[in-house]
């Protein structure tokens, strides 16, 4: 029988990588998106073993809706996420609440209901971040938000166990993805996190993907309220200060 995985955002970056991953392992999957067109993009770039289907993990009802297919689901991969940066002193209430209702209470909402969904033995991933252990200045609303993920993850691991259900995160560093585009334009930006990544290079969504394969697969059967470090090393030295990094560009400061 086909295993059924959902990721969600899968429309780009880890997510897609992570679909069409699950896919190659004989996963049937569902790639969720808010973005409906890039999600019905990379199901025809997976072909048959793929759906598309529009998610927004602000939404309860759009999550509820993603999981009320009866059939079965053996495996839920979260890659919703973004980022409103700004010092804690200046930053919009409006965008402290849309970093935290995308990457924390999204993770609370895929989590409630995969969690209801998810047959007995399944597995459900949340990527998480560096920022969720590592504090960044102009962060606030992202490293909060990522360190209240990772310890919903450990609070479902616990609450999950009886049926079998296995919760993990995985803390990527800097991968290359749409999300950290922007830092390229940020001079010496790029340079000063490579500077703090002992294996000096960047990871790629492929990486981020085959380590979530693996929590979604029976290899990874007794590995239940873990958090993953996979970015190179870099949480054993320090984050870069972003927030100086572009005042300086700016000339703000």
């Amino acid at each position: 029988m086909t295993r059924t995985a959902i990721v969600i955002g899968g429309g780009s970056g880890i997510g897609r990588a992570t679909a069409k991953t699950l896919a190659r392992d004989g996963f049937g999957v569902v790639v969720a998106d808010v973005n409906t067109a890039a999600a019905e993009t990379v199901a025809a770039e997976i072909g048959s073993a793929a759906t598309a289907s529009t998610l927004d993990v602000t939404d309860e009802d759009s999550v509820a809706a993603a999981f009320a297919d009866p059939d079965e689901l053996h495996a839920v991969v979260n890659c919703a996420g973004l980022t409103m940066p700004g010092p804690i002193t200046e930053l919009e209430l409006a965008h402290w609440k849309t970093t935290v209702d995308v990457c924390l209470t999204g993770s609370f909402l895929v989590i409630k209901y995969a969690g209801r969904t998810v047959v007995e033995g399944g597995s459900i991933t949340c990527i998480a971040s560096l920022n969720g252990r590592q504090p960044g200045t102009g962060m606030a609303g992202y490293c909060a938000s990522k360190a209240g993920v990772l310890m919903l993850v450990e609070v479902a691991a616990l609450e999950l166990a009886d049926r079998g259900i296995r919760v993990n995160a995985i803390n990527p560093g800097l991968v290359d993805t749409p999300l950290v585009a922007g830092i390229a334009y940020v001079p010496g930006l790029t340079e000063e996190y490579l500077e703090n990544t002992p294996l000096g290079r960047s990871g790629a969504p492929e990486e981020v993907a085959e380590m979530a394969a693996f929590l979604a697969s029976d290899k990874a059967a007794w590995m239940t309220g873990a958090a993953i470090d996979l970015n190179g090393g870099a949480h054993l030295k320090r984050y870069p200060d972003v927030l100086a990094r572009v005042r300086a560009l700016t000339g703000d400061g």
